[in-house]
């Protein structure tokens, strides 16, 4: 049976942040991830995690300006010691929160950028990350995204990312998952599974492909946690999707799937 934990940044966004803790487990979760942390103190985020004994499994390290439009910074020509100070804080933060994986975002490709530079980057970012991660015990982890959901999104397919994570030779990086991302720019999720599983850090679901709850749309979920049991794996599921309509009212899949 696959473990459930609740996105805080999606979901129960009934109520402020520091308050969907309670929400969350009051509804039978008893892990969460989020994607930033950096607008509240680590010490707010962590009294409510022990409050409602709950674990945070992931977030993001600082992505840049996120209003502005950056979606990350590791593949970033010239930037490299603003994604290095990103690293600490993440790293801070996942100290005072006891989390055991950090996704380091890649960043958008201009188009008329330079792919081998970006590359380049990314990879020795990601060694800089991961031998500080390591000196923690944390996992870093990257994640292919659709570019119809953010365009531009260096990172794209799973083939791309665990060539990356071979290049960079750290045993602490791992790939992050997404099976609403893999169905949308390459399907074949079940195959993707038992080929690239071993590498894989951590899973997130949502329906595709409006990305609501994971018993709507095209993806079998209920196929896929069936394998996901054969094939061993006994980490989190992210439940990183937007409810159509209310949080509570769409939690029925839990039961259904």
């Amino acid at each position: 049976m696959p473990k459930f934990a609740a996105n805080l940044t999606m979901m129960f966004n009934e109520v402020p942040f520091l308050q969907r803790f309670a929400a969350a487990a009051q509804a039978g979760f008893e892990a969460v991830e989020f994607l930033f942390p950096y607008d509240h103190a680590p010490e707010e985020i962590a009294a409510q995690l022990q409050a409602h004994r709950l674990q945070n499994v992931l977030f993001n390290m600082p992505p840049g300006d996120w209003a502005a439009g950056e979606r990350g910074l590791a593949s970033l020509p010239g930037r490299q010691a603003e994604f290095r100070a990103g690293v600490a804080t993440a790293l801070a933060y996942a100290q005072a929160l006891g989390t055991p994986r950090l996704h380091a975002m890649a960043g958008l490709l201009p188009p008329d950028a330079d792919a081998a530079q970006h590359l380049a980057t990314f990879i020795d970012n990601l060694r800089h990350a991961c031998a500080e991660a390591a000196k923690f015990g944390i996992t870093v982890l990257i994640e292919p995204i659709n570019r119809r959901d953010m365009p531009g999104y260096f990172l794209n397919t799973q083939a791309d990312a665990h060539a990356i994570r071979e290049a960079v030779g750290a045993a602490n990086l791992k790939v992050q998952m997404d099976l609403y991302h893999v169905q949308i720019v390459e399907g074949d999720i079940a195959m993707k599974l038992r080929r690239y599983l071993p590498h894989v850090g951590h899973i997130q679901i949502a329906g595709v492909p409006e990305r609501h709850e994971p018993d709507t749309g095209e993806v079998n979920y209920r196929y896929l946690f069936r394998l996901l049991d054969e094939l061993g794996y006994d980490g989190w599921l992210g439940c990183e999707y937007r409810p159509a309509k209310g949080t509570l009212e769409g939690l029925g899949w839990m039961k259904n799937l």
